[in-house]
């Protein structure tokens, strides 16, 4: 069955770069973003982990460990990475699962047998502190994944759950929000004392909460 929203992520023991790890042990109290790679020493892939290393700063500032997978061993993985280090400009700064046996490509549903019975697709899992799943995308082979965008997303995820409010279109960090449909008027006039405004009845948008 498809890991869906809400669900709780799949807990797993596995050996990585750094060592073994027990997910949900290993995640503490962090976010947590795992994604998966069809295989070693591919194109797309080798851009990708370059990316996120370079990117590992900004997921610390968001207090997010991130995780990589690929169906290859833990010591092909170690090779790879030179080749990361080489070509991208930057070592590879976090752990990446050797999953030969895909036992956890298997319990996260990483592998589409209409895609590939073999290999994995290009999944993102982002994993709360309460090691609920709070978002799932999945990208084709062909296609390189967007790490902004996934840093949006946190953005967005962290915001609404500690405030009463949701991201429009396009939204980033610092921006408007709209305040949540679930928020009656009199509630609202409570949480957010500035006011609103409201082109509409149930669009209510106000200053982002944490930067107000």
């Amino acid at each position: 069955m498809a890991i869906q929203l809400g669900d709780a992520a799949p807990d797993f023991t596995a050996e990585t770069t750094q060592g073994t790890i027990r997910f949900h042990e290993w995640l503490g109290d962090s976010w947590g973003v795992l994604f998966s790679h069809p295989k070693d020493f591919t194109p797309v892939c080798t851009t990708e982990l370059g990316m996120v290393a370079k990117l590992k700063p900004e997921f610390d500032r968001r207090n997010v460990k991130v995780i990589g997978l690929s169906v290859d061993p833990v010591d092909s993985h170690e090779r790879w990475e030179s080749d990361i280090a080489e070509t991208q400009g930057t070592a590879v700064n976090f752990p990446m699962i050797g999953d030969a046996d895909r036992a956890v490509s298997n319990l996260y549903g990483m592998i589409h047998p209409n895609a590939n019975d073999t290999l994995t697709v290009r999944s993102v899992f982002v994993v709360g502190p309460d090691k609920k799943v709070k978002l799932t995308v999945t990208y084709p082979a062909s296609t390189g994944r967007n790490f902004d965008e996934v840093l949006r997303v946190i953005d967005s995820l962290q915001l609404t759950a500690q405030y009463a409010v949701a991201t429009p279109v396009n939204w980033t960090d610092g921006e408007d929000v709209i305040i949540a449909a679930s928020v009656s008027d009199d509630d609202a006039k409570v949480r957010f004392p500035g006011g609103w405004k409201a082109p509409k009845p149930y669009l209510r948008i106000v200053p982002q909460p944490n930067r107000a």
